[in-house]
């Protein structure tokens, strides 16, 4: 997804201080303690004062109470290998930390090895996934994490934990669910993106608005006459910036007139 504003890291840079990279490339992380130290060790606190402002921590807010380190993506990413012995049980340990970046490792642990794993590893890591949800609680943790752990997962099989989830009162719950088709979309299986778009549009949450209309975008990139045909009488009454995401791709006339409620067709 085109995030607005701040650059998490996802497309390069460094971390907000100069403690990129740590230890040698022959540093192990023998168990979460020993890993949670270590990702301390990076810790950038004005970079992290910037992102209790963007992730909505503030109270009421969809973030409220998270902790941040201030540690970009990619930094995480490049230690992923020290702790390429780490078990189940310790990666457990890592998604329950109060640490914003501490959860994001553990999840970025689990994309890679749900990747490489073969069919029971990525069972368990699929089962162990869906009972922490609440420990996937925001959107850059949603969005590393669902497409490959659910929706991989879901590509040959039956697809009713999408609207179960879509039923939680958990937003992250339901972000998961929608943004989870992400996969199914690059495969070219739309419906279910189409579908939960829809139960979206009554969604009283903005990132899910958003989550939505991402997906709608990408169902676009691939068959435009389809999101044409799913928007054309829904555009008078879709959140608007569920809209908007939708048609980024569109010409700006094209959006303009779309956003007035009278499709191009």
């Amino acid at each position: 997804m085109k995030k607005k504003g701040l650059d998490h890291g996802e497309k390069g840079g460094v971390s907000g201080s100069e403690k990129e990279f740590s230890g040698s490339n022959d540093m192990i992380w023998k168990d979460a303690k020993a890993a949670e130290q270590g990702l301390l060790a990076l810790e950038d606190r004005e970079y992290a004062r910037t992102l209790l402002r963007f992730f909505k921590t503030g109270p009421g807010e969809y973030g409220e109470g998270d902790r941040f380190l201030g540690i970009r993506v990619p930094v995480l990413r490049k230690h992923l290998a020290f702790c390429s012995g780490l078990v189940q049980e310790e990666i457990l340990k890592l998604l329950a930390s109060p640490w914003h970046e501490v959860r994001m490792f553990a999840l970025l642990l689990w994309v890679e090895r749900y990747k490489a794993g073969d069919g029971e590893q990525r069972s368990a890591i699929f089962t162990d996934y869906l009972a922490r949800t609440p420990f996937v609680n925001n959107w850059d943790l949603v969005d590393v994490s669902a497409p490959v752990i659910v929706g991989t997962h879901l590509l040959e099989r039956e697809r009713g934990l999408l609207y179960r989830l879509m039923e939680s009162e958990l937003l992250w719950d339901r972000r998961i669910a929608m943004v989870s088709t992400l996969t199914l979309i690059r495969k070219g299986q739309y419906e279910d993106a189409l579908a939960l778009a829809d139960l979206v549009s009554s969604d009283k949450e903005e990132l899910m608005h958003k989550a939505a209309g991402w997906m709608l975008r990408e169902v676009g990139k691939k068959n435009r006459a389809m999101l044409e045909e799913f928007l054309a009488p829904r555009c008078t009454r879709l959140p608007r910036i569920l809209l908007r995401y939708s048609i980024e791709h569109f010409s700006p006339e094209e959006r303009k007139s779309w956003l007035a409620g009278k499709p191009v067709l």
